[in-house]
């Protein structure tokens, strides 16, 4: 590609990029919604969770309702321990990289536990113990580094995200150790692939009557969502806390502008 062809195809994104924002309001209340829901790009936003919804009515929603029917429940539980538990090194990375030496000694030891007494994983022996399974990803360590999230995004079919954690969650593949197992790229790539093909069943199985319940029961389901997403990744962010009662309009900033974080349980 030639400069000036690289010139104009940056033009044009530029111009797709400002024609998806939205409008920003004059009027004050609706500014401070606009601010606090941190979505920028809502329009484009919108078409892509109306593309998102067609996919997963269509293919992601019926494979998922068929894993449920064809695998009990046991197995079920059994497929997201194995998931959860070969995620468990890229857990104890980001435990460490955030400092939280107490945690990353608890997923070390989950990690040992459910590998050797929990068969490879299958069965979650270190939960039945005591060892409560931790969270940790390179978005939430960012966060914990100071990293602003930035706008609300919709990826096509991966969902809600922001910069910061899509970010995070191109850097957690390659913190996985399990990738580097296999001797060639394309072996590589099958497992990512099929690991995520898995998990993404396994994760939208475990939700079919929450998510169902929520459409019918939105009158605007996007916005919804968008509050879901958020309302989960602030407690992923402290680490499985809840932040106490906020208002309506906080559920969408990033727990970076609270100047009075909910405090992290004791490490």
């Amino acid at each position: 590609m030639s400069g000036r062809a690289l010139l104009r195809a940056l033009g044009l994104i530029a111009v797709l990029t400002l024609s998806a924002c939205a409008t920003v309001p004059r009027e004050p209340a609706a500014l401070a919604t606009y601010r606090a829901n941190n979505d920028p790009f809502e329009p484009l936003n919108r078409k892509t969770f109306a593309l998102n919804q067609g996919v997963d009515r269509y293919f992601i929603k019926p494979i998922a309702r068929t894993y449920v029917r064809l695998i009990p429940q046991r197995g079920r539980d059994g497929i997201s321990n194995l998931i959860a538990n070969l995620h468990e090194p890229v857990v104890l990375a980001n435990n460490l990289l955030q400092f939280k030496f107490k945690r990353a000694g608890t997923t070390a030891g989950r990690f040992l536990l459910n590998s050797t007494l929990g068969v490879a994983g299958v069965m979650d022996f270190a939960g039945k113990h005591g060892l409560k399974r931790q969270n940790g990803d390179f978005g939430q360590t960012l966060w914990a580094w100071g990293i602003h999230e930035g706008p609300y995004l919709v990826i096509p079919v991966f969902g809600p995200t922001s910069p910061r954690d899509g970010i995070g969650s191109g850097v957690d593949i390659f913190m996985d150790p399990f990738i580097y197992l296999a001797r060639h790229n394309q072996y590589r790539s099958a497992i990512s692939f099929s690991r995520l093909v898995v998990g993404g069943i396994d994760l939208r199985a475990r939700n079919l009557d929450v998510l169902d319940e929520l459409q019918r029961e939105s009158v605007d389901f996007y916005a919804a969502m968008r509050s879901l997403y958020r309302q989960n990744r602030v407690a992923e962010l402290n680490n499985g806390v809840a932040p106490p009662a906020p208002k309506v309009e906080d559920l969408y900033s990033d727990p970076d502008d609270n100047p009075k974080p909910a405090p992290s349980p004791p490490d």
